[in-house]
């Protein structure tokens, strides 16, 4: 015997208001069949009690009852609804993550769609008439989504479908028609294609600011790196400094206390014997006192005339007005002591120079010098390490980097963050300049030569070396260089010169503020009648010198 469910058709099971397997069908006066709490919400929003299905009017509200057949049918379509699912190997139950399929009783399967229009979330069984029923299948069916009714709009009760650009909302069809009929509106679509392009440009761009910004950790994390080995490189050159100091101090100490004991044991054996002398010359004038007493007393006139010349003798003592034992006699030691320890810590720091050459020159670059910003009477070398002043002026073509009125040269490549250092034999000559300067330096009127016009630089003019810190800084050098160390700092805005081969420090710019990338910047200025004819090189660095 068939079941049910299989001689009637599905949609006999449907109340047409709710879409839904009838719950307590009930039957109206014309026959049709409708859930009883639906049919009755429906005639109490209207002002006329009809049927939904055929319109036929009651003129009082018809007293509804349970009917039994249709309930007890739509109960056993509903098990057999509910049966089919969980054969069904496609479908199951939905999780804490999942929309749920609003009809299904008991267990909620997952919701497969979602249907503006019913606003109800159904799984693949419970979805089937929309699938089916014509009336149906022009409902909007969506991925499930929770919370439907944000989806439409709260004054009319339409599903959202437009996009109003001036306001920047959603709206319905009844929005459009009311309050933004004059507004540029489009569908929901269009809209959601351009801000969705515009989402995949914006995601790009926080992409970029990612990388951008992992690109400064790393930057940070390798300028921390760096900071640390120079850290441990001044530590190590400090103690090592300090040491020589600690020990030659020590040593020095050693010997002072050595010497001042060894002198105050000569002092000491000195007035030994000293006292000693005094001690027997004591006794020996005791001794004529005693006698001298005596022979006061005796009435023995032969006696005293006999004893008296040879107890008025003087006696062979030593004349002691002029003798002393020397008290200060470690006043000229402690001196001379002192005299040595401050010779060694000059020597000593003579070598901190050296030392933070050696370290500076652990950030040399390979610069190559620019052709293209040569002035046309500066001739760079092919491998563009060397360049000479020539009297004639070349034929160049001309363009916005190079020099017109300056004898001088950049280098290819500038820097704009972190430490640099390069050096440059200026044998040979009796003028040159020497230094960094940024990009957008003026390169076609008159320079002059100071940081405020971006230009940071030493010079040697007539014999005199001169920092132009505008004004310029007279240098006292006690050697003349014959390879000068350019050395910068771009974060802590430090521009500094050294003499390589004396290692030591010719001058400083510092508390600079760059914002620019930075060049090397040299000049062989003029020949002089071939005084100073010899090139400027920048040299390989050669870290063991």
């Amino acid at each position: 015997m068939a079941t049910s469910s299989s001689l009637l058709s599905e949609e006999q099971f449907l109340c047409s208001i709710c879409l839904d397997v009838f719950t307590e069908p009930v039957t109206t006066p014309c026959g049709h069949n409708f859930c009883k709490a639906c049919i009755r919400q429906y005639w109490d929003s209207n002002d006329l009690c009809q049927c939904p299905m055929c319109k036929e009017k009651f003129y009082r509200m018809p007293e509804l009852r349970i009917n039994t057949f249709i309930s007890e049918m739509a109960a056993e379509f509903r098990k057999s609804v509910q049966a089919k699912a969980t054969r069904s190997p496609d479908q199951h139950q939905a999780k804490a993550q999942e929309v749920p399929c609003d009809i299904c009783i008991g267990t909620k399967l997952k919701a497969l769609k979602s249907c503006l229009v019913c606003q109800t979330s159904y799984c693949e069984t419970h979805l089937e008439p929309h699938q089916r029923v014509p009336a149906l299948k022009r409902h909007e069916l969506i991925d499930p989504v929770e919370n439907l009714e944000d989806r439409m709009c709260k004054k009319h009760g339409r599903p959202l479908e437009l996009f109003c650009r001036r306001d920047q909302t959603c709206l319905c069809v009844f929005c459009l028609k009311t309050d933004h009929m004059t507004h540029d509106t489009v569908p929901l679509e269009e809209e959601y294609g351009e801000r969705k392009a515009q989402l995949g440009k914006t995601k790009a761009e926080v992409q970029q600011m990612i990388q951008e910004r992992l690109q400064k950790v790393q930057e940070i994390k390798h300028s921390v790196d760096l900071s640390k080995r120079e850290a441990e490189r001044e530590i190590s050159d400090s103690v090592q400094v300090f040491t020589a100091l600690v020990r030659s101090i020590e040593r020095s100490q050693a010997e002072l206390i050595e010497v001042i004991e060894e002198k105050q044991k000569a002092t000491e054996t000195q007035a030994e014997g000293l006292i000693k002398e005094l001690e027997q010359e004591i006794t020996e004038l005791k001794r004529r006192s005693t006698e001298l007493e005596q022979l006061s007393h005796t009435e023995d006139h032969l006696h005293l005339l006999q004893s008296f010349p040879s107890l008025c003798t003087p006696l062979p003592i030593n004349d002691w007005s002029e003798i002393s034992v020397n008290s200060h006699l470690c006043v000229g030691t402690v001196m001379r002591a002192v005299s040595q320890l401050e010779e060694t810590l000059n020597k000593q720091m003579e070598k901190l120079p050296e030392v933070k050459l050696k370290r500076i020159q652990q950030y040399a670059v390979d610069v190559t010098l620019d052709p293209d910003t040569a002035h046309p009477s500066v001739i760079v070398s092919e491998d563009g390490k060397q360049l000479r002043y020539e009297d004639t002026i070349n034929n160049l073509p001309g363009n916005t980097k190079r020099f017109a009125r300056s004898a001088c040269v950049l280098g290819k490549e500038g820097f704009s963050l972190g430490i640099f250092y390069y050096e440059v034999m200026v044998k040979g000559k009796t003028k040159w300049t020497l230094g960094v300067a940024r990009e957008s330096v003026n390169r076609k009127g008159v320079i002059t030569l100071t940081p405020k016009n971006g230009y940071w630089t030493v010079w040697l003019r007539n014999g005199e070396y001169k920092a132009l810190a505008g004004p310029a800084v007279p240098l006292s050098l006690r050697e003349k260089p014959q390879k000068v160390g350019v050395f910068v700092d771009y974060e802590e805005g430090q521009v500094s010169f050294y003499n390589v081969e004396a290692r030591s420090h010719i001058y400083s710019f510092t508390g600079c503020t760059f914002t620019e990338k930075l060049y090397p910047y040299l000049s062989p200025c003029l020949n002089d009648d071939g005084k100073n004819s010899a090139p400027l090189i920048i040299t390989p660095v050669n870290h063991t010198e």
